[in-house]
Parts: structure tokens; sequence; C-alpha cells
């Protein structure tokens, strides 16, 4: 028999305290913000400051995008990863190429498919992100079109700390009242 997880309530919020199956609300859990790239859900029960996720195989995160934030650098990774745009407008820069993405567009990148998303519209965009752990091959080719949003290393590299230079490390916080759709 698979054991519930334990909840932890913490300051910011909601997190998973041990392995196991678990439910919890959105809107109760921690959030982590990320200057200048907008705000993520780690279901997980950790983010890139901690070492030991819940998840051994598969990511899931749900992204709360500005215009113009992007939720990434611009990247090709040896694992597959998807995205469901649950609310507002988006930005898909594949292969170089611009995508507008809208409510409800899926996004399916295969194993060394180079991308990111940016923040669009009016409104916050609101995407999940699913993707594997198994692998660990990642590079960040610098790119023309991520780089008129920001989203794109200066140049070729496959270090992460050298992509993400410009942008201060995240800070847990709890769900801010409108940040998801009613």
């Amino acid at each position: 028999m698979v054991p519930e997880s334990k909840l932890e309530e913490t300051e910011h919020g909601l997190v998973t305290a041990s392995a196991g199956w678990f439910v919890v609300n959105a809107c109760r859990a921690r959030w982590v913000h990320r200057e200048g790239r907008g705000a993520v859900l780690p279901f997980t029960g950790w983010w890139e400051e901690e070492a030991v996720p819940h998840f051994p195989q598969l990511g899931v995160n749900l992204f709360i995008l500005a215009p113009g934030e992007p939720m990434g650098m611009y990247h090709g990774e040896e694992a597959q990863e998807d995205f469901l745009v649950l609310s507002g407008r988006c930005v898909l820069i594949v292969e170089g190429g611009e995508r507008p993405l809208a409510q409800w567009d899926f996004v399916h990148c295969p194993a060394w498919t180079e991308h990111t998303i940016v923040g669009a519209g009016e409104d916050p965009g609101v995407v999940l992100a699913v993707g594997s752990r198994v692998a660990d091959g990642i590079r960040f080719p610098a790119n023309e079109a991520a780089l008129k949003y920001g989203a794109s290393a200066e140049r070729d590299t496959t270090d992460g700390s050298e992509a993400y230079a410009r942008f201060q490390p995240g800070h847990e916080t709890p769900y801010r009242e409108g940040w998801l759709p009613e």
C-alpha cells in the first residue's frame, strides 16, 4: 500500500514533506516567485534551491507569466516536455520561430526540441508544465527570437548558472489572490 504524503504547513503555504500520494489545492500550496520570470508552483514539493524531489520521474509545475516574462531560458534537453495553456496568452519560441499560444493550446516538445514560453497579451498566462526527470543533458543555445524577449543565453552554453545569470534567485511565497482565474 502506498502511503499518503504528509503535507507540511509553512509560512508560505503547504508543501509535501514525504513521498507518497497527496491532494493539494494550488491556492493553499507554496509558490516560488522569480523576479522577471513569473511565479511557479512546483507540485513536486521542491524547487531549484532544494535537493531532493518527491517525484523522481516526472516534474509538474504551474506557471503564472505576466506579459514579457519568460518561463525559462531558451533550451533543449534530453527528455520530452509538455505544456498546456490554462488561461491567458503566451508566445512559444520553438526551433528559432515564434508561435502564439492561447487558452487550451497544448505544446509537445520531444527530446532536444529547443523552446521556451513567454507571457503575452494583457493578462497573465497560466501554463501547466510536465517533463521527465530521468535525463540530465541540457543546452542553452543563443537564439535571436528568444533574445528579443530576454529569454536566451548570450552565447551557447550547457551551464544553467551562466544561462540564468541575469536573474535573481526565486523566493518562497504564498499564493497571491488573483494569480489563478476563478
